[in-house]
């Protein structure tokens, strides 16, 4: 396991702060009471411990598959439904979306190999990840992957009511491989899957999902 470069500065930092405010403590807000700063020093190590697991990215045996497309983010499937994509396709698609906890690895993956044609990043709201408003107000990107046979496959960072910044890595026009780092989207989120209709969905609603490893659909 290593940890992300999106949160070298967060943890940095964090550290820094909790350091300087259990020293304080121990020289000469609560000097006299051991109590106090071990309670504080308990709650410091327990703060810095969450931050620093949720810049974690474990190692694994990523899935590679030119007819699989691979979920792009850790996390709990939410919705799969048919409805109307209207922003690249607008025509029907299949809808998965993978809501991601603050505990969950916040790492996005390229659900597929192939070309980006389309990239958009919008500014927005932050309303819970949840909200069905959430995948068309929230700040997000838009990613349009088209694979080598021609199947597009769209997907969307959405930020939640905690996240407050969405990473990419990728761009128009950039040839891009399955599993790979497309971005990261710090504390909470979602992203959302629309797929061709003949697509096999392999999850279920409440099914938990490993970005790049957990197989979303087979393409036809």
């Amino acid at each position: 396991m290593r940890l992300h470069r999106e949160g070298y500065t967060i943890m940095i930092t964090t550290g820094l702060v909790l350091l300087a405010l259990n020293l304080l403590a121990y020289f000469y807000l609560f000097s006299d009471n051991s109590t106090a700063i071990t309670l504080l020093a308990i709650a410091s190590l327990i703060l810095f411990g969450l931050i620093v697991q949720f810049f974690r990215v474990p190692t694994r045996q990523l899935t590679v598959h030119e007819s699989q497309v691979i979920a792009p983010a850790d996390g709990t499937v939410v919705v799969i439904e048919e409805t109307s994509e209207d922003e690249y396709f607008k025509s029907p698609r299949r809808q998965v979306s993978i809501f991601m906890s603050p505990l969950n690895v916040h790492v996005n993956r390229n659900p597929i190999t192939g070309i980006v044609r389309y990239f958009k990043y919008y500014p927005g709201k932050y309303l819970v990840a949840w909200h069905p408003k959430s995948s068309t107000e929230n700040e997000r990107t838009t990613i349009v992957i088209q694979a080598a046979n021609g199947a597009e496959v769209l997907f969307r960072q959405i930020a939640g009511a905690v996240a407050r910044r969405i990473i990419w890595y990728v761009k128009e026009g950039q040839p891009v491989k399955q599993g790979d780092e497309m971005g990261f989207i710090k504390f909470g989120s979602r992203v959302d899957v629309f797929l061709p209709l003949d697509a096999e969905i392999n999850v279920k609603i409440g099914d938990k999902t490993k970005g790049g490893v957990t197989v979303l659909a087979e393409l036809k």
